[in-house]
């Protein structure tokens, strides 16, 4: 469905440990928050219009899917910085790479018209709630982790690498719901945070 990995860094710097947690919401979220807010009102508009789209011709039109999966992938790049699973500065637009994020959706040439109709009107009960159920429990847990993996950087200046593919696992299933949700694709998310 996804590739999703943020790659493990041998060393993660203290410093930038220490920044991200005190002024990371003015250097990082204030600047990229402000630009993604407008970026998901034309992601919504998108959403919409492919879906009338996926619902007549049966195809994601591919400029709308690879904006989706930019928008997606600034995200997540956003995103690994403040759960601290890599270092350095997120880059800002759409059309930028991260070499410590992989983040690929491969684009489908078909997509069933009744697969969108069955989630577009039981979408919540199938999917939503289940998932989200499961993730609200997975989500306490990842805080703990990130909460116990920040002491343990703060100190050795390495994230344990169990920790770190779990907390990334967590973010893994939840673009993957939010791509089966979003219409881009017609696998329905599996009930785990591992590598397909």
């Amino acid at each position: 469905m996804i590739n999703f990995d943020i790659v493990h860094q041998e060393r993660y710097s203290r410093m930038e440990l220490l920044l991200r947690t005190f002024f990371g919401w003015l250097y990082i979220a204030i600047p990229h928050f402000f630009l993604l807010f407008f970026i998901m009102i034309a992601s919504l508009v998108l959403w919409f219009l492919a879906w009338w789209v996926v619902l007549f011709t049966g195809r994601y039109p591919k400029g709308f899917f690879d904006f989706q999966v930019n928008v997606l992938r600034w995200s997540a790049r956003v995103e690994a910085r403040f759960l601290h699973l890599l270092d350095g500065y997120p880059a800002f637009g759409l059309n930028e790479t991260d070499t410590g994020l992989i983040f690929d959706i491969p684009y489908p040439e078909r997509l069933s018209r009744g697969h969108l109709l069955l989630r577009t009107f039981f979408g919540l009960f199938y999917c939503l709630i289940p998932h989200g159920f499961v993730l609200f429990f997975r989500a306490i847990a990842t805080a703990v982790i990130i909460f116990f993996a920040w002491w343990v950087v703060l100190f050795t200046g390495q994230y344990p690498v169990n920790l770190h593919e779990f907390v990334v696992g967590t973010s893994r299933w939840n673009y993957r719901v939010s791509v089966y949700m979003m219409f881009m694709s017609d696998s329905y998310p599996p009930f785990h945070g591992r590598k397909s």
